[in-house]
C-alpha cells in the first residue's frame, strides 16, 4: 500500500543538533574594555617621567634665546665715571668714547615693580614754555656772606671783605688766604653773617681772565660750566636742549693755555667771538694751585664767584657730555622737590672711611695726606656711615646743580676750604660738611642712574699735566 521511495529532507546544523536532542553551546568573544582616566593619567605620568629634564630645560632655553635678543637691541649705556676715571688711554677707550657720544636714549630702572625714567622731565613742548622762577624770600639762617680778604681789594659785587693776615698755612696761598684751624671752626657757627675765606683775596693770587670775559660772565643768569687744565680732556658740545634753553642759558668752559694748545692741535681753535660751538671758552691764566685737580676746583665750587648775576648753574666734569635740557634739569632736580642743591649720590660706597681706603688703593692721593684728614675728621666726631635723610651722603660729585643762595654760597665756600686744607678728593670733604653744616637741609642726593641720563660719560682722555711754576 506504501510506495518504499524515500524522499531527502535537508536539515541545517542547528535542526540536525536538535534532531540530536543536543543543544550547542554559544561562544562569547571578549570586548576590549575602553581606556580608564587612571590609565591615562598613568600613562602621561610615565612620559613625564621620562621628558621632564628637556621639559625643565626648554623654559631656560628660551628666558636666554630672549636676553640675547635684547642685548642686541640695547643701546651702550653710559659707562660709570668711577670705572672711567682709572682706565687707561688708547684706542680703545677712544672707540668707547665716540660709542657712547651724542646718546639720547633715556635710561630707566625698576622701582617698585614698576619700570620708570630715572630722570623725569617735563614733556617738549613744556620744556619750551619754561622759565627762571623768580626769587622769593626763605625762612634762611644765613641772609648774607662776608668773605675774607688778604688786602683791601673789594669784591666788585658788593660783598663785604675783611682785611686780614694769616701765616699758618698748608696749600693756601694769596688766592686763597691762609685759613686757621681757628678760623675753620669759626666758619662752621650759623650766623645771620657768616664770615668765611672763599678765594680771590688777592690781584697776586692767579685765576687771571680777561675783562671781556668778565663782562660775559656779568650777563649771565643760568650757567652750564666745566673746565679742562692741562689739557687732559676734549671739549664736549652739549646736546637735547630746547631752544629756549640755548636763549637763556650761557655754556661756559674753563681752559688754561695747556689746554688750548692741546685742543689746537686736535684741530679744535677757538673762534673770533671767543666760542667753540655752544660753549663760550673762557681762557684762564695764571693758575694758583700746580695740582691741575685743584685748580679745577675753582670753577666747580665758587660758580657764585665767577658768575656774579647767575642765580642757578649745572657743573659737569669735562670728561662727560651734557645731554639734557638744562632748564628742564633745574625743574627736575632743584624746583620740584623744592631743593636748593643737587648732587648724586656715590654709586659704591657710603662711608667717608671706606672711600679713603679706595683713595689709597687708586693712587688718588697718598697714605699720609689722607690720614691727616681723617684723624681731623675722627677728633671732629663725624659718623662712620654719614646718611642724608634716609641716603648715603657720600657723593659722586660729577654733576652738581645748585641755586645760588647765602647758605648755598657758604657750603661750597668751606668744601673749597676742605679740598685746599687736605686732599683734592671732594668726595672725602662733601659728607663732612653736609654734617658740620646742620642747617642745610633741602638737598636732593638723586641716585647714579639719574646721573647717567644726565650725562654720556667718556673718561678722561689723557692725563692732564701739571704745572711745573
Amino acid at each position: 500500500m506504501f510506495n518504499n521511495s524515500s524522499i531527502p529532507i535537508s536539515l541545517s546544523d542547528d535542526d540536525s543538533d536538535d534532531v540530536a536532542g543536543k543543544t550547542k553551546p554559544r561562544v562569547r568573544r571578549k570586548r576590549k574594555k575602553p581606556r580608564g582616566k587612571n590609565e591615562l593619567a598613568q600613562r602621561f605620568l610615565r612620559e613625564l617621567l621620562r621628558w621632564w629634564l628637556v621639559l625643565l630645560f626648554l623654559p631656560f632655553a628660551a628666558l636666554l634665546v630672549f636676553e640675547a635678543s635684547r642685548i642686541g637691541r640695547r643701546p651702550i649705556l653710559p659707562v660709570e665715571s668711577e670705572r672711567n676715571s682709572h682706565r687707561k688711554t688708547g684706542p680703545a677707550l677712544e672707540n668707547k668714547s665716540e660709542g657712547n657720544l651724542n646718546r639720547l636714549d633715556p635710561l630707566t630702572r625698576m622701582f617698585g615693580g614698576v619700570r620708570e625714567r630715572c630722570l623725569k622731565l617735563l614733556p617738549p613742548e613744556e620744556l619750551q614754555q619754561l622759565d627762571i622762577p623768580k626769587g622769593k624770600e626763605t625762612a634762611n639762617p644765613i641772609k648774607r656772606v662776608v668773605y675774607i680778604s688778604e688786602n683791601d681789594t673789594p669784591y666788585v659785587q658788593g660783598n663785604i671783605t675783611i682785611s686780614q693776615q694769616h701765616t699758618e698755612a698748608t696749600r693756601f696761598n694769596l688766592f686763597t688766604g691762609n685759613q686757621t684751624l681757628e678760623q675753620r671752626e669759626k666758619s662752621y657757627k650759623v650766623r645771620e653773617t657768616a664770615v668765611v675765606h672763599c678765594g680771590f683775596y688777592s690781584e697776586n693770587g692767579g685765576f687771571k681772565i680777561s675783562d671781556e670775559d668778565k663782562k660775559f660772565l656779568q650777563t649771565c643768569q643760568v650757567a652750564v660750566s666745566t673746565c679742562a687744565f692741562g689739557g687732559g680732556d676734549d671739549l664736549y658740545q652739549p646736546i637735547g636742549m630746547s631752544e629756549a634753553s640755548l636763549r637763556k642759558v650761557c655754556y661756559v668752559a674753563f681752559w688754561d693755555e695747556i689746554t688750548v694748545a692741546a685742543q689746537e692741535a686736535e684741530g679744535r681753535r677757538i673762534g673770533e667771538n671767543q666760542f667753540i660751538g655752544k660753549w663760550r671758552i673762557v681762557v684762564v691764566k695764571n693758575l694758583p694751585f700746580k695740582d691741575q685737580r685743584l685748580n679745577g676746583k675753582i670753577p666747580k665750587m665758587l660758580s657764585h664767584r665767577l658768575f656774579p648775576q647767575v642765580r642757578y648753574s649745572i657743573w659737569v666734569d669735562s670728561k662727560s657730555q651734557f645731554r639734557r635740557d638744562p632748564l628742564g634739569v633745574l625743574e627736575a632736580l632743584l624746583w620740584r622737590s623744592n631743593a636748593v642743591l643737587a648732587i648724586s649720590e656715590h654709586g659704591a660706597r657710603s662711608s667717608v672711611y671706606d672711600e679713603a681706603k679706595a683713595v689709597v688703593k687708586k693712587n688718588k692721593a697718598t697714605p699720609e695726606e689722607v690720614e691727616v684728614q681723617l684723624r681731623q675728621y675722627r677728633h671732629d666726631g663725624l659718623p662712620e656711615d654719614k646718611r642724608f635723610n634716609g641716603k648715603k651722603a657720600l657723593a659722586e660729585a660729577s654733576v652738581v646743580a645748585r641755586e645760588h643762595t647765602p647758605l648755598t654760597n657758604l657750603f661750597t665756600c668751606l668744601w673749597f676750604n676742605e679740598v685746599v686744607r687736605f686732599t683734592s678728593r671732594d668726595q672725602l670733604s662733601f659728607p663732612y660738611v653736609l654734617w658740620r653744616l646742620k642747617v642745610l637741609k633741602n638737598i636732593n642726593m638723586f641716585p647714579v642712574c639719574t646721573r647717567k641720563d644726565l650725562v654720556n660719560s667718556m673718561g678722561h682722555i689723557r692725563k692732564a699735566k701739571p704745572l711745573t711754576s
